[in-house]
Protein backbone atom coordinates (compact mmCIF):
# COMPACT_ATOMS: atom_id res chain seq x y z
CA UNK A 1 0.00 0.00 0.00
CA UNK A 2 1.35 3.44 -0.94
CA UNK A 3 2.03 5.69 2.04
CA UNK A 4 0.13 9.00 2.12
CA UNK A 5 2.07 11.92 0.69
CA UNK A 6 1.63 15.61 0.04
CA UNK A 7 0.01 16.26 -3.34
CA UNK A 8 0.09 19.37 -5.52
CA UNK A 9 -3.16 19.72 -7.47
CA UNK A 10 -4.19 22.20 -10.14
CA UNK A 11 -6.90 24.69 -9.23
CA UNK A 12 -9.21 25.47 -12.16
CA UNK A 13 -8.93 29.19 -11.42
CA UNK A 14 -5.34 29.23 -12.67
CA UNK A 15 -6.73 29.12 -16.22
CA UNK A 16 -9.91 30.90 -15.17
CA UNK A 17 -11.37 31.55 -18.63
CA UNK A 18 -10.18 28.36 -20.33
CA UNK A 19 -12.41 25.33 -20.92
CA UNK A 20 -12.09 22.14 -18.92
CA UNK A 21 -10.08 20.49 -21.69
CA UNK A 22 -7.28 23.01 -21.18
CA UNK A 23 -7.23 22.35 -17.43
CA UNK A 24 -6.83 18.65 -18.17
CA UNK A 25 -3.99 19.29 -20.61
CA UNK A 26 -2.21 21.62 -18.17
CA UNK A 27 -2.46 19.08 -15.36
CA UNK A 28 -1.28 16.22 -17.55
CA UNK A 29 1.54 18.04 -19.34
CA UNK A 30 2.95 19.66 -16.19
CA UNK A 31 2.67 16.58 -13.99
CA UNK A 32 0.20 17.86 -11.41
CA UNK A 33 -1.02 15.19 -9.00
CA UNK A 34 -4.66 16.04 -9.68
CA UNK A 35 -7.19 18.80 -10.25
CA UNK A 36 -9.57 20.70 -7.99
CA UNK A 37 -11.98 20.91 -10.87
CA UNK A 38 -14.54 23.59 -11.64
CA UNK A 39 -18.18 22.51 -11.66
CA UNK A 40 -18.93 25.49 -13.91
CA UNK A 41 -16.47 24.20 -16.50
CA UNK A 42 -17.95 20.71 -16.31
CA UNK A 43 -21.44 22.15 -16.80
CA UNK A 44 -20.21 24.13 -19.81
CA UNK A 45 -18.78 20.91 -21.27
CA UNK A 46 -22.17 19.20 -20.91
CA UNK A 47 -24.08 22.24 -22.19
CA UNK A 48 -22.01 22.13 -25.39
CA UNK A 49 -23.46 18.74 -26.23
CA UNK A 50 -21.09 16.30 -24.59
CA UNK A 51 -22.69 13.57 -22.47
CA UNK A 52 -22.15 12.56 -18.86
CA UNK A 53 -20.43 9.43 -20.18
CA UNK A 54 -18.08 11.65 -22.19
CA UNK A 55 -17.35 13.69 -19.06
CA UNK A 56 -16.60 10.62 -17.00
CA UNK A 57 -14.31 9.26 -19.71
CA UNK A 58 -12.35 12.52 -20.00
CA UNK A 59 -11.83 12.73 -16.25
CA UNK A 60 -11.18 9.07 -15.47
CA UNK A 61 -7.35 9.36 -15.66
CA UNK A 62 -7.24 12.21 -13.13
CA UNK A 63 -7.30 12.38 -9.35
CA UNK A 64 -10.07 14.84 -8.46
CA UNK A 65 -10.11 15.58 -4.72
CA UNK A 66 -12.89 18.11 -5.06
CA UNK A 67 -15.13 20.33 -7.09
CA UNK A 68 -17.32 23.26 -6.34
CA UNK A 69 -18.88 25.08 -5.24
CA UNK A 70 -22.21 25.02 -3.44
CA UNK A 71 -22.96 28.62 -2.47
CA UNK A 72 -24.81 30.28 0.40
CA UNK A 73 -25.07 27.11 2.45
CA UNK A 74 -26.87 28.91 5.29
CA UNK A 75 -30.00 29.41 3.15
CA UNK A 76 -33.12 28.85 5.23
CA UNK A 77 -36.84 29.50 5.17
CA UNK A 78 -38.10 30.03 1.60
CA UNK A 79 -34.53 29.81 0.25
CA UNK A 80 -33.74 26.37 1.66
CA UNK A 81 -35.50 24.32 -1.01
CA UNK A 82 -33.36 25.88 -3.75
CA UNK A 83 -30.21 25.08 -1.77
CA UNK A 84 -31.16 21.43 -1.53
CA UNK A 85 -32.00 21.23 -5.24
CA UNK A 86 -28.65 22.77 -6.15
CA UNK A 87 -26.89 20.38 -3.79
CA UNK A 88 -28.56 17.37 -5.37
CA UNK A 89 -27.50 18.51 -8.85
CA UNK A 90 -23.92 19.27 -7.81
CA UNK A 91 -23.49 16.03 -5.88
CA UNK A 92 -24.70 14.11 -8.93
CA UNK A 93 -22.23 15.98 -11.14
CA UNK A 94 -19.40 15.24 -8.71
CA UNK A 95 -20.24 11.54 -8.70
CA UNK A 96 -20.35 11.40 -12.51
CA UNK A 97 -16.99 13.18 -12.70
CA UNK A 98 -15.36 10.93 -10.14
CA UNK A 99 -14.64 13.79 -7.74
CA UNK A 100 -14.22 12.77 -4.12
CA UNK A 101 -15.46 15.95 -2.47
CA UNK A 102 -17.54 19.08 -2.92
CA UNK A 103 -16.67 22.53 -1.60
CA UNK A 104 -19.26 24.46 0.40
CA UNK A 105 -19.07 28.22 0.87
CA UNK A 106 -20.96 30.56 3.13
CA UNK A 107 -22.76 33.72 2.08
CA UNK A 108 -24.06 36.15 1.15
CA UNK A 109 -21.43 36.17 -1.59
CA UNK A 110 -21.88 39.81 -2.75
CA UNK A 111 -19.74 42.10 -0.61
CA UNK A 112 -22.44 44.76 -0.96
CA UNK A 113 -24.72 42.81 1.37
CA UNK A 114 -22.13 42.71 4.15
CA UNK A 115 -21.35 46.39 3.64
CA UNK A 116 -25.01 47.37 3.84
CA UNK A 117 -25.43 45.40 7.04
CA UNK A 118 -22.27 46.89 8.58
CA UNK A 119 -23.47 50.41 7.74
CA UNK A 120 -26.99 49.84 9.03
CA UNK A 121 -28.58 50.10 5.58
CA UNK A 122 -31.25 47.79 4.15
CA UNK A 123 -29.84 44.75 2.37
CA UNK A 124 -31.00 44.42 -1.21
CA UNK A 125 -31.50 40.80 -2.18
CA UNK A 126 -30.29 37.73 -0.33
CA UNK A 127 -29.17 38.39 3.26
CA UNK A 128 -28.38 34.92 4.58
CA UNK A 129 -27.97 35.02 8.36
CA UNK A 130 -26.74 38.61 8.48
CA UNK A 131 -28.31 40.41 11.40
CA UNK A 132 -29.39 37.28 13.25
CA UNK A 133 -28.04 36.52 16.74
CA UNK A 134 -24.91 34.40 16.65
CA UNK A 135 -26.73 31.46 18.25
CA UNK A 136 -29.24 31.44 15.39
CA UNK A 137 -26.49 31.80 12.78
CA UNK A 138 -24.75 28.75 14.21
CA UNK A 139 -27.92 26.70 14.57
CA UNK A 140 -29.17 27.38 11.04
CA UNK A 141 -25.82 26.80 9.37
CA UNK A 142 -24.97 23.65 11.34
CA UNK A 143 -28.41 22.19 10.63
CA UNK A 144 -27.91 22.74 6.90
CA UNK A 145 -24.42 21.27 7.03
CA UNK A 146 -25.78 18.11 8.63
CA UNK A 147 -28.49 17.78 5.97
CA UNK A 148 -26.04 18.39 3.15
CA UNK A 149 -23.52 15.95 4.59
CA UNK A 150 -26.17 13.23 4.76
CA UNK A 151 -27.08 13.87 1.11
CA UNK A 152 -23.40 13.78 0.13
CA UNK A 153 -22.77 10.58 2.06
CA UNK A 154 -25.37 8.83 -0.07
CA UNK A 155 -23.18 9.69 -3.09
CA UNK A 156 -19.95 8.71 -1.33
CA UNK A 157 -18.74 12.31 -1.12
CA UNK A 158 -16.84 14.40 1.41
CA UNK A 159 -17.92 18.02 1.93
CA UNK A 160 -15.31 20.67 2.67
CA UNK A 161 -16.32 24.00 4.15
CA UNK A 162 -14.84 27.37 3.28
CA UNK A 163 -16.19 30.37 5.19
CA UNK A 164 -15.83 33.61 3.23
CA UNK A 165 -13.88 36.32 4.99
CA UNK A 166 -16.61 38.99 4.74
CA UNK A 167 -19.45 36.72 5.86
CA UNK A 168 -20.69 35.68 9.31
CA UNK A 169 -18.98 32.79 11.11
CA UNK A 170 -15.78 33.33 9.16
CA UNK A 171 -13.01 32.32 11.57
CA UNK A 172 -11.36 28.95 11.94
CA UNK A 173 -12.94 28.58 15.37
CA UNK A 174 -16.37 29.34 13.90
CA UNK A 175 -15.92 26.70 11.22
CA UNK A 176 -14.72 24.09 13.68
CA UNK A 177 -17.74 24.80 15.88
CA UNK A 178 -20.05 24.35 12.91
CA UNK A 179 -18.39 21.07 11.97
CA UNK A 180 -18.65 19.88 15.56
CA UNK A 181 -22.32 20.79 15.80
CA UNK A 182 -23.16 19.10 12.51
CA UNK A 183 -21.34 15.97 13.71
CA UNK A 184 -20.90 14.22 10.37
CA UNK A 185 -17.81 12.18 9.52
CA UNK A 186 -17.83 13.34 5.89
CA UNK A 187 -17.80 17.05 6.78
CA UNK A 188 -14.39 18.75 6.89
CA UNK A 189 -12.84 22.12 6.03
CA UNK A 190 -10.39 23.60 3.55
CA UNK A 191 -7.70 25.88 4.93
CA UNK A 192 -7.67 28.90 2.63
CA UNK A 193 -4.79 31.20 3.53
CA UNK A 194 -6.48 34.37 2.25
CA UNK A 195 -9.83 33.86 3.96
CA UNK A 196 -8.06 32.91 7.18
CA UNK A 197 -5.85 35.99 7.01
CA UNK A 198 -8.63 38.52 6.41
CA UNK A 199 -10.75 36.87 9.12
CA UNK A 200 -8.02 37.54 11.67
CA UNK A 201 -6.60 34.04 11.92
CA UNK A 202 -2.86 33.44 11.99
CA UNK A 203 -0.50 30.56 11.23
CA UNK A 204 -0.35 29.87 14.96
CA UNK A 205 -4.12 29.34 15.00
CA UNK A 206 -3.91 27.10 11.95
CA UNK A 207 -1.29 24.94 13.65
CA UNK A 208 -3.82 23.98 16.33
CA UNK A 209 -6.47 22.54 13.98
CA UNK A 210 -7.12 18.81 14.30
CA UNK A 211 -5.57 17.47 11.10
CA UNK A 212 -8.41 14.98 10.73
CA UNK A 213 -10.74 17.91 9.97
CA UNK A 214 -8.58 19.37 7.18
CA UNK A 215 -9.62 18.06 3.77
CA UNK A 216 -7.41 20.31 1.64
CA UNK A 217 -5.43 23.54 1.48
CA UNK A 218 -5.76 26.60 -0.76
CA UNK A 219 -2.37 28.27 -1.06
CA UNK A 220 -2.94 31.90 -2.04
CA UNK A 221 -1.69 35.40 -1.33
CA UNK A 222 -3.02 38.86 -0.51
CA UNK A 223 -2.30 42.51 -0.81
CA UNK A 224 -2.20 44.49 2.43
CA UNK A 225 -5.46 44.41 4.38
CA UNK A 226 -5.86 47.21 6.91
CA UNK A 227 -9.04 45.90 8.52
CA UNK A 228 -12.73 46.14 7.86
CA UNK A 229 -14.62 44.11 5.31
CA UNK A 230 -12.14 42.63 2.81
CA UNK A 231 -12.68 43.23 -0.91
CA UNK A 232 -11.62 39.97 -2.52
CA UNK A 233 -11.44 41.36 -6.05
CA UNK A 234 -8.93 43.98 -4.91
CA UNK A 235 -6.92 42.16 -2.26
CA UNK A 236 -6.41 38.92 -4.19
CA UNK A 237 -5.33 40.58 -7.43
CA UNK A 238 -1.70 39.60 -6.88
CA UNK A 239 0.55 36.75 -8.06
CA UNK A 240 0.95 34.05 -5.43
CA UNK A 241 4.25 34.69 -3.70
CA UNK A 242 4.28 38.42 -4.43
CA UNK A 243 1.86 39.53 -1.72
CA UNK A 244 2.12 40.18 2.00
CA UNK A 245 1.52 36.66 3.31
CA UNK A 246 4.51 34.76 4.63
CA UNK A 247 3.50 31.65 2.72
CA UNK A 248 6.12 29.38 4.25
CA UNK A 249 4.81 30.20 7.73
CA UNK A 250 1.27 29.29 6.67
CA UNK A 251 2.39 26.07 5.00
CA UNK A 252 4.49 25.09 8.00
CA UNK A 253 1.52 25.75 10.28
CA UNK A 254 -0.66 23.35 8.31
CA UNK A 255 2.08 20.73 8.28
CA UNK A 256 2.52 21.16 12.04
CA UNK A 257 -0.97 19.70 12.48
CA UNK A 258 0.24 16.47 10.90
CA UNK A 259 -1.85 17.04 7.78
CA UNK A 260 -0.85 15.10 4.69
CA UNK A 261 -2.99 15.60 1.60
CA UNK A 262 -3.64 17.93 -1.31
CA UNK A 263 -2.56 21.53 -1.78
CA UNK A 264 -4.16 23.72 -4.45
CA UNK A 265 -2.91 27.06 -5.76
CA UNK A 266 -6.02 29.24 -5.99
CA UNK A 267 -5.41 32.29 -8.17
CA UNK A 268 -7.31 35.59 -8.47
CA UNK A 269 -4.62 37.66 -10.21
CA UNK A 270 -6.27 39.24 -13.25
CA UNK A 271 -2.98 39.86 -15.04
CA UNK A 272 -2.01 36.20 -14.77
CA UNK A 273 -5.48 35.11 -15.89
CA UNK A 274 -4.70 36.86 -19.20
CA UNK A 275 -1.20 35.39 -19.48
CA UNK A 276 0.02 32.02 -20.75
CA UNK A 277 -1.85 29.65 -18.42
CA UNK A 278 0.67 26.86 -18.97
CA UNK A 279 3.54 29.07 -17.83
CA UNK A 280 1.57 30.44 -14.87
CA UNK A 281 0.55 26.93 -13.81
CA UNK A 282 4.17 25.77 -14.06
CA UNK A 283 5.33 28.66 -11.89
CA UNK A 284 2.67 27.99 -9.26
CA UNK A 285 3.47 24.27 -9.24
CA UNK A 286 7.16 25.01 -8.71
CA UNK A 287 6.32 27.43 -5.89
CA UNK A 288 4.05 24.94 -4.13
CA UNK A 289 6.62 22.18 -4.47
CA UNK A 290 9.22 24.45 -2.87
CA UNK A 291 6.86 25.42 -0.05
CA UNK A 292 5.30 22.05 0.68
CA UNK A 293 7.56 19.17 -0.39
Amino acid sequence: MTAPRQQIVLHSLIAKDAPMAIDLKIARDLGYDGIEISAAKMRAFLAAGWTEADLAERLRPFYLPGTGFLMDIERHGPNEAALMREAEELFHLARVAGARGVQLITGPIPLAAARAHAEGRPIEGYAGVLGLPRAEQLAITARNLAKLADMAAAEGLVLYLEALGWCPLNTVSDQLELIGRAARDNLKMVVDFWHCHVSGDTPERISRIDSRLIYGVHVCDSLRHDGGLPDEAVLRDVPTGSGVLALQDWVDAVKATGYVGWWSGELFCRRQHQDDSFRVAAEIKALLEKLVL
